[in-house]
């Protein structure tokens, strides 16, 4: 008798492409640590000042030393990842940062709070820039631009998002409080995510990056020999990236930090507190337009220094209204926020671009903490230029240093160019 072979099994339905929620949680992440990190450290110099009395000059150093030594562990940051793994790195770091937290709002000496700082500094790195593109790349090769854009915008949010909740629950909550709540969240929120998302890779879900088909062929990049050592150090490209990066935000946190108190006499204390918080806002569509001009084949390091071109107008801007047309202060403010984000989320598509793939995130992970390195002194250097300038043109010859620095990063930029075949996939 004859019967018939049984119904062989469907197919399962291929997985959605997981890229996207690696992207959503990057975002998440990177709201987190600026907005603990980067852009808290300012509300806790205030709020530490307020509780002990402390010198100012005393609490500044601490912010430094944050600053600082947050230098340093980014630095080896490509190293933790390796030996410890991305997911119990990022939860180790925002449970210390949580930690450094309760130790900025509890310090009752000053070797406290320099304990705090160290916690703080070490602790957020592992969720700031270098750790967004370690999270991002594995995911993201042609699309990484987009991607990175995407997942850097957190870090706007985090700045306009964190800054007024950090006030808010301080003066509901007091320091103590709203250090623990914070921390609490930011530990649970981000071990979750790492543990949840972040340890997935492409290959252990039988995927590949930007969604293709797996064992898909990619187009060969441009050969790129590895740079092994010290062999970074003696390589011009390394070296105008690094010094780009650092000179752009060194300029960058040198206007950011005394911009809103070069506002408040024209606009008031209010207006502008919401133009800070709209320049902040601009660096997610200047963000977007790089990304899409990066995407459509444009040089790398060409977009960065157009950015720096846009920033240098802004600050011209800000120069020519002389501290009282409203209007030119507000477009100047607009422009310069328009290139906020591209000055931490571009050199790492560089990186990508011009570096053999082992060693791309060697050379993250070093600019981002030349960078921070660099700009930890910032306020300090240009506080003290509007310092010995008062009662002179001290605000005129701030902006004019603010924009010659913008213009030497600019130039790094492109003194560091590689030309290559257009044909070429600029891809790891």
């Amino acid at each position: 008798m004859h019967t018939d072979p049984p119904p062989s099994a469907t197919p399962k339905p291929p997985r959605p492409f997981f890229g996207p929620q690696v992207v959503r949680a990057a975002f998440v992440l990177a709201a987190f640590g600026w907005g603990v990190g980067f852009y808290g450290p300012p509300v806790f110099l205030h709020a530490v000042g307020v509780r002990t009395g402390w010198p100012l000059a005393l609490v500044s150093l601490a912010v430094t030393l944050h600053f600082l030594f947050g230098a340093l562990v980014v630095a080896r940051l490509h190293r933790l990842h390796a030996r410890f793994g991305l997911p119990a790195t990022t939860a180790c770091g925002a449970a210390a940062a949580a930690l450094g937290l309760l130790g900025w709002a509890t310090a009752s000496e000053p070797w406290q709070l320099f304990g705090a700082a160290l916690l703080s500094g070490g602790g957020w790195v592992t969720m700031g820039a270098a750790a967004i593109n370690a999270v991002i790349a594995p995911w993201f090769a042609r699309r990484r631009p987009l991607a990175l854009a995407q997942a850097y915008n957190g870090a706007s949010i985090g700045g306009a998002l964190f800054t007024p909740l950090w006030v808010a629950l301080i003066a509901a909550l007091g320091f103590t409080g709203a250090a623990a709540l914070v921390g609490l969240v930011m530990t649970g929120v981000v071990a979750t995510l790492a543990f949840t998302v972040f340890a997935r890779t492409p290959a252990g879900l039988g995927q590949a990056a930007d969604g293709d088909a797996p064992g898909t062929v990619m187009p060969k990049a441009a050969a790129v020999r590895p740079l092994p050592g010290r062999g970074l150090w003696r390589e011009r490209r390394f070296v105008t990236l690094a010094a780009g990066m650092a000179l752009g935000l060194f300029a960058q946190i040198g206007l950011i930090a005394h911009l809103f108190s070069l506002l408040v006499p024209a606009l008031g204390a209010q207006a502008a507190g919401v133009l800070m918080g709209l320049a902040t806002a601009a660096a997610i569509g200047g963000r977007f337009v790089a990304a899409r001009f990066v995407l459509a084949g444009a040089e790398r390091r060409v977009v960065i220094a157009a950015g720096f071109a846009v920033q240098v107008l802004g600050t011209a801007l800000l120069l020519a209204a002389g501290g009282t047309d409203a209007g030119l202060l507000v477009l100047g403010a607009l422009l310069f926020g328009s290139g906020i984000g591209n000055a931490t989320s571009l050199p790492p598509l560089v990186a990508q671009a011009e570096f053999a793939a082992p060693d791309v995130q060697r050379v993250v992970s070093l600019i981002v903490a030349i960078g921070q390195a660099s700009y930890a002194f910032a306020p300090l250097a240009f506080g003290l230029l509007l310092a010995a300038g008062a009662g002179d043109d001290g605000a005129g010859r701030y902006f004019v240093a603010i924009a010659a620095v913008q213009l030497a990063a600019a130039a790094c930029y492109l003194a560091g160019r590689v030309r290559r075949p257009a044909t070429e996939l600029e891809c790891p």
